[in-house]
């Protein structure tokens, strides 16, 4: 969805870029995942389209249910491909982003294995470090360390949505960008006790992870990055 390169460029903006969204925006963060990625129910042809011992006239309609599936896949692709050729005009590349993203991933994991909050909080949004603390704090109430390791190569990275959030209805360029993309990785996992017993896990064995992160990137402020600003449950 998100390396489409047959894009229209005389699509209309989406709502979110041509107005202030109803909810508070902070300078560096919208603070909110827009539209978070839910996995679409696959819909197939008969069930978008009459049976087809009906006359050809009639199979040329979509059912009522059919038309408006077919027309919130389209919208919804269409919102990906508007925000990616506007991230495009600032120079992304998909796989410079990729490459960023996996850094991302492996360094956000790490910091989370080993507590490292200080370093955490430039990786991530206010409203995304808030939550990893918290979560860094229950589990250091279970286990004392933790090891955590990414077995390279990468099973796969592709890019699940991408919106564009605008924050001022009398500047289209004052807009950040959000991608969704899914990881499927192998990695390494065990926790230890404070007297260094393992209590969870085993390091020896590969577990094969699905991850679904969100990365936004402001495309108005000068030496703005990628961070996390969400996770969503696969």
């Amino acid at each position: 969805m998100g390396d489409r390169r047959s894009v229209t460029t005389q699509a209309k903006a989406p709502p979110q870029a041509r107005q202030t969204g109803s909810f508070k925006v902070s300078m560096t963060s919208p603070g909110i995942i827009y539209e978070p990625y839910a996995p679409r129910e696959p819909i197939s042809f008969w069930r978008r389209f009459y049976p087809l011992v009906l006359t050809y006239a009639a199979i040329r309609w979509f059912t009522r249910s059919g038309w408006r599936r077919t027309k919130e896949d389209v919208l919804l692709e269409l919102r990906s491909a508007y925000a990616i050729t506007k991230l495009r005009k600032s120079g992304y590349s998909k796989q410079k982003f990729y490459n960023e993203a996996l850094a991302l991933y492996k360094e956000i994991n790490t910091q989370i294995a080993t507590g490292d909050k200080t370093s955490l909080r430039k990786a991530v949004t206010e409203n995304m470090y808030s939550g990893l603390k918290n979560e860094i704090k229950q589990r250091e109430s279970r286990w004392s360390t933790l090891y955590w390791e990414l077995v390279e190569p990468v099973v796969k990275i592709r890019t699940l949505r991408a919106r564009m959030i605008g924050i001022d209805r009398n500047d289209v360029n004052k807009v950040f960008i959000q991608l969704t993309l899914e990881f499927l990785t192998k990695q390494k996992f065990e926790a230890y006790d404070s007297k260094g017993a393992i209590v969870a896990g085993d390091k020896n064995k590969e577990v094969l992870v699905r991850d679904i992160w969100v990365f936004e990137k402001s495309l108005f402020h000068t030496g703005a990055y990628w961070r996390l600003c969400g996770r969503i449950k696969p």
